[in-house]
């Protein structure tokens, strides 16, 4: 899953950063809604934690954007104006939840797993594919109930083109769920990690190749018996 967060308090903002990539999560930080406005353009993202008192405006202005830019993307928007009022007008602008500052990391992990088991993200807690198993919650793979040792950006690739299965992902998709709107990407840094994902599903005789659709993108799918 990969997650833009919108906060402009920088403490705040790398604990929950920090928090989320620990469970294996790739979060991309901006302070401004007009940062926000580009980011959004530019990444699938799945989910958006959106502060309310932004430097340049009321946070859930932004959401008929994020909807309209990323239909199905969940957002929680997170604020320490929390009286009832202010809580009924972000349900009622779009977010899906509303957490009150200050809160407990306890507290923000478990409502986004609330909103992963929602119906409307279309996605079940696992998936199996050949011999392996994704598991979405817990951003692991395994091959007969034997863990993969694959790196956060690996899991990030095997996810994508698991989400997408049977079907090409074009590069540029790809890079953009792997990285966000990072700039300083080394030219063969995406090369480098599907042909290590590659060869590590080939060791665990995981049942599932990646094919190189060359001048397109990549494609998974299940192995030739």
């Amino acid at each position: 899953m990969r997650i833009l967060l919108i906060e402009d308090e920088i403490e705040l903002a790398s604990a929950i950063q920090s928090a989320l990539e620990k469970r294996k999560m790739a979060v991309d930080h901006v302070s401004t809604l007009g940062t926000a406005r580009y980011a959004i353009t530019d990444v699938p993202y799945k989910l958006v934690l959106l502060d309310r008192k932004l430097p340049d405006g009321d946070g859930i202005s932004i959401i008929p954007h994020l909807r309209a830019s990323a239909p199905g993307v969940a957002i929680i928007v997170l604020s320490a104006i929390s009286d009832v009022t202010a809580r009924v007008a972000g349900l009622d602008a779009g977010a899906d939840d509303y957490l009150a500052k200050p809160f407990s990391m306890d507290e923000l992990m478990a409502r986004l797993r609330a909103l992963d088991r929602r119906p409307a993200l279309l996605r079940e807690p696992q998936t199996a594919m050949g011999r392996m198993v994704f598991d979405f919650e817990a951003k692991e793979a395994s091959v007969d109930g034997a863990r993969l040792g694959l790196q956060r950006r690996e899991l990030l690739v095997l996810q994508a083109l698991l989400e997408r299965r049977g079907k090409t992902v074009r590069r540029e998709s790809l890079e953009a769920e792997v990285y966000g709107f990072e700039r300083d990407i080394a030219s063969n840094a995406l090369d480098s990690h599907v042909s290590n994902l590659r060869r590590k599903l080939e060791q665990a005789e995981a049942g599932v190749e990646i094919h190189t659709m060359r001048g397109i993108g990549y494609l998974l799918r299940e192995k030739d018996a």
